[in-house]
């Protein structure tokens, strides 16, 4: 193993890396500075640093009312605030980002930093997980893969999952639903009705409010500082005019072309970022999951402590994505608002500015775990390959709502050869009248 300067060791890196064996006797140790990039940049940054969110109050698993220590606790539909069902006392649980000071610095970020929840997944975590009730000392499972909460079957305490644990289940906060589940039936009953015309008859029939699910979904919520470079060339009119006659003629243009560079220096605040493999996979051949970004954005400025008891009621899924899987899909979105902050800089350019060559560096990033609140509606559509999942979404704080409805393709087909019929009739009468 090789020593870097900061005295730390470093891992082997592959066949035939010179940290596969230790240097030879009387070698120096092998200078990081002297290897190419992005290797020497991956061996000199420092370590990710870790925020610590875990709720110590919760960490027994037992979520008390902290009036009088009962664990009948529910969310208060409609508001970010919990209940005790015993002696009626409410409470809102604290933001997040004032607790743990996660909304300040965002301009001065260095490195990695990682909150508690965001931190790399076990492999080899069970999700099977036991608990010993804090009312009677009995023992209940929870299984994480489906449930972040579970009722003592002797006494009726609510336990749930609060300690931040090793397989990646417990997140840093959560932003809690607003949006009643009967206002969210009626809001997608109101986007069917507007497209029932072509809806597929089977998908009008079949529809119940009893499948209409609220479920927390994960996501990474990242602040960013960063730097991007951008060079292409751009092209201002100079002239426009036309060549031939009749059905023969060319319209050409000439243009000044510039070599344009660009430089934005730049931060992000609160980017949220899907860390669930299967919901990230937008493959439109198979599910409609796109929808889910279009009910977009929260209000994470609100998201508050981590406290099992805002699940009741509610499904959740856990994350399976780490800091370093979603690294390119962070990159890529920063480069996109990149290119926003550059545009205003080249409007000049009339023709437009082709970007060949384009570059992001990522200063520093702070990532925290959070679970987002939306509520679904899913519907299988029968087909070949498996047929297509269609999903209507509404955003469990503003009710926002977008989905995916099945069509009848002989509907659609009438109505275009309809449309096209009456533009062509229009066209005539305008000509021959």
């Amino acid at each position: 193993m090789v020593s870097e300067p900061s005295g730390k060791t470093a891992g082997p890196s592959g066949p035939g890396s010179p940290y596969d064996m230790p240097p030879a006797a009387g070698e120096p140790p092998l200078d990081p500075a002297s290897l190419p990039q992005p290797i020497r940049d991956e061996l000199t940054a420092p370590d990710p640093a870790v925020i610590d969110t875990a709720a110590k109050e919760l960490r027994d698993g037992v979520n008390p009312c902290p009036r009088c220590g009962s664990t009948e606790v529910r969310h208060r539909a409609g508001s970010d605030r919990l209940i005790c069902l015993y002696c009626r006392h409410e409470w809102t649980a604290a933001r997040v980002e004032e607790a743990f000071g996660l909304g300040e610095g965002i301009a001065d970020l260095r490195g990695t930093q990682i909150a508690s929840g965001a931190r790399d997944i076990d492999s080899e975590a069970a999700s099977l997980r036991s608990y010993k009730c804090g009312g009677c000392g009995a023992e209940v499972v929870i299984n994480t893969e489906n449930a972040m909460t579970a009722r003592c079957h002797w006494c009726r305490h609510v336990l749930g999952i609060n300690e931040q644990i090793d397989n990646g289940a417990v997140p840093d906060a959560l932003l809690p639903f607003h949006i009643k589940k009967d206002d969210a039936v009626a809001r997608i009953r109101q986007f069917v009705d507007k497209r029932k015309l072509f809806a597929l008859k089977a998908f009008k029939e079949e529809f119940s409010p009893d499948n209409v699910v609220g479920v927390y979904l994960p996501y990474m919520v990242v602040d960013a500082r960063a730097s991007a470079d951008a060079a292409g060339a751009g092209e201002i009119k100079t002239r426009q005019y036309t060549v031939g006659t009749g059905k023969n003629k060319t319209t050409y243009y000439d243009a000044d072309v510039w070599r344009v560079q660009r430089h934005v220096d730049f931060t992000v605040d609160d980017l949220a970022l899907e860390s669930s493999e299967h919901r990230a996979n937008f493959d439109i051949r198979s599910n409609t999951h796109n929808v889910i970004n279009a009910v977009l954005p929260f209000d994470t400025k609100n998201a508050v402590k981590w406290n099992a008891s805002y699940l009741a009621g509610y499904t959740s899924e856990k994350r399976d994505r780490d800091v370093q899987h979603l690294m390119p899909r962070l990159q890529d979105k920063m480069l996109s608002i990149a290119r926003a902050q550059m545009l205003p800089s080249v409007r000049r350019y009339d023709r437009g500015v082709r970007w060949e060559q384009e570059r992001i560096d990522l200063k520093g990033t702070r990532w925290v775990a959070m679970y987002l609140p939306v509520w679904l509606y899913a519907y299988h559509q029968k087909g070949p390959k498996g047929g297509l999942r269609h999903y209507i979404a509404v955003n469990g704080r503003t009710g926002k709502t977008m989905g995916s409805v099945p069509v009848q393709k002989w509907k659609l087909l009438l109505a275009a050869l309809t449309i096209g019929t009456v533009v062509e009739g229009l066209a005539l009468w305008i000509i021959m009248g």
